[in-house]
């Protein structure tokens, strides 16, 4: 990006005054001899050299070299079955020094060691239907969720793939995507064709499932027995809020990377809706 557009920086126009600027060039993915891409993912850690990019059934993984404008194939791996395999989206998860990445193919979910490009485990009919999107929680590792056109999102722990850890079943259509919130993992978005987003505290699998933790020695007596009730028991999972500002599909729904309780959605019909975490439930969690 055009150093003044970076954000921060001195020399940033206002919004109304800039002009379109020509965004450079720094590398290139050959990747004709291996298909349609479906999407690319940048290692979560680390220098932002490697990127994996899904190629109808070829998972790639990319070294970008300062010195050449095109990137060089570190390695590959393919999908071999009966049919058209074709892979539908991918993440890389933050943990494990960023060597696991989670694909989506039709109903399944795999898991890949890029060291290897072998792969670790796999969930065959993870969905009813065709698997559109995962993520990784951010703060406690194994902790996978995944979204279909079954209408449900489910919760997996990578270690244990018989079974979900948890399903949600709130969406009435197709479930395009599904994020976990950077900071506040118990915080999940999700964003579907029925035109609905729907933000849910899944606290009872996140990294803090008895609530935001209290130090003993900021208690008194009175406050420490209350402490210890409310400690014994995890809090109860709940759909927080659902969002009806749109007409038609939603098809991506993200969170701010600067705002830990902002979050956009946007819909076929070009509509782009920001909204913020309710505020009591903000404080909830603070507090």
């Amino acid at each position: 990006m055009p150093k003044e557009l970076e954000s921060g920086s001195p020399e940033s126009p206002d919004d109304s005054s800039s002009t379109t600027q020509t965004l450079e060039l720094l590398c290139h993915l050959d990747n004709t001899a291996h298909g349609n891409m479906a999407c690319v993912v940048w290692e979560p850690m680390g220098d932002g050299k490697k990127i994996i990019s899904l190629a109808d059934n070829h998972i790639l993984l990319w070294d970008l070299q300062e010195s050449s404008s095109k990137a060089v194939l570190a390695s590959s791996a393919s999908l071999e079955g009966k049919g058209q395999l074709k892979f539908t989206s991918g993440r890389w998860s933050p943990h494990h020094n960023c060597t696991q990445v989670a694909t989506a193919n039709d109903t399944t979910l795999r898991g890949w060691d890029t060291r290897t490009m072998s792969q670790i485990y796999c969930i065959e009919n993870a969905h009813g239907q065709l698997v559109r999107d995962l993520d990784f929680n951010p703060n406690k590792q194994y902790y996978l969720a995944s979204c279909g056109d079954d209408c449900r999102v489910k919760f997996w722990d990578t270690r244990n793939v018989t079974e979900p850890v948890k399903t949600l079943e709130e969406h009435s259509h197709w479930v395009w995507n599904v994020r976990y919130n950077h900071s506040h993992d118990q915080l999940i978005l999700t964003g579907s064709s029925d035109s609905r987003v729907i933000l849910s505290n899944m606290v009872s699998i996140s990294s803090e499932p008895f609530g935001h933790l209290v130090d003993d020695d900021d208690l008194s007596d009175q406050e420490e027995h209350h402490q210890e009730e409310k400690n014994k028991e995890p809090l109860q999972d709940s759909v927080i809020a659902t969002y009806e500002e749109h007409e038609d599909s939603v098809y991506a729904v993200d969170w701010s990377s600067a705002d830990p309780w902002l979050f956009a959605s946007l819909s076929y019909d070009g509509r782009l809706v920001v909204n913020r975490v309710p505020r009591a439930l903000k404080y909830h969690i603070l507090l």
